[in-house]
């Protein structure tokens, strides 16, 4: 097998929650090979910052405004994409999101921010890249990032329903999967399960507990960059190959 990113020099690709960590990571890797990245945040002055930093490398960064837990930003985000860069050949779903709760006394909006954004954030994503690429006879490449979580649930306080949300995640991919085998498309999907990652949701969330902090700091962890090479090399296998579950842990993790 005859990995190559060749094919997606120049094309357009979106990736979700771009501002930091897993994200970021990724859109910067794809601007390394040449792609044309909308990296979408609330934080979109982040990504533009981003953005001036891969100045002059093959490909190029374009900030997006955007709250993927609303449809309406998420349409403007595809059609914006579309008016002005062309059709979109790569979807990252990276947005993601986890409140630091629980099941037994939880606050019913911080499960809705989870749900909104994890699931149907995504969802809503990637019924737009299908339509763009559907309408444009694209064989594009949907990856989904999921979590370790999305398979299996660790024990551990506060982690509620997030773990739900992942395994969402991970019948969503294969649920995807045969959709479009069902409708003859050759759109590929990839799901990308993490262990434990460097984030603004781990080690790198400032108001985490200091009992929380001590913990994560004594496990094994992986750099965001660690998923953006897993992701590229999903989306560097021939057309024929479909990676659609790969799962990348640290070494030493237990779980």
């Amino acid at each position: 097998m005859v990995l190559s990113m060749d094919r997606w020099v120049g094309k357009v690709a979106i990736v979700t929650g771009a501002s930091s960590g897993i994200g970021k990571a990724i859109a910067a890797s794809l601007v390394e090979h040449g792609l044309i990245v909308v990296g979408t945040a609330r934080r979109s002055e982040l990504v533009e910052e981003h953005s001036k930093q891969l100045s002059g490398k093959k490909g190029k960064l374009h900030g997006i405004k955007a709250d993927f837990t609303k449809e309406e930003d998420i349409l403007k985000t595809f059609a914006w994409t579309t008016k002005n860069l062309g059709p979109v050949h790569i979807l990252v779903n990276n947005a993601g999101t986890a409140k630091p709760t629980n099941l037994t006394e939880g606050k019913t909006e911080d499960w809705k921010a989870v749900l909104d954004l994890n699931v149907l954030g995504l969802c809503i994503a990637t019924r737009e890249a299908v339509k763009v690429m559907k309408a444009n006879n694209i064989n594009g490449h949907i990856v989904h990032i999921n979590s370790v979580l999305g398979h299996n649930v660790f024990s551990g306080a506060h982690v509620n329903v997030y773990p739900a949300s992942k395994y969402a995640v991970t019948a969503l991919t294969e649920t995807l999967r045969q959709e479009l085998n069902h409708l003859g498309s050759k759109i590929k999907v990839t799901s990308v399960s993490p262990g434990l990652v460097e984030s603004e949701l781990t080690t790198l969330n400032k108001t985490q507990s200091p009992e929380r902090k001590a913990m994560l700091e004594k496990m094994p962890i992986l750099k965001s960059e660690d998923i953006a090479d897993g992701v590229v090399y999903a989306l560097s296998t021939p057309e024929h190959v479909q990676i659609h579950e790969l799962t990348i842990k640290p070494v030493g993790e237990i779980n």
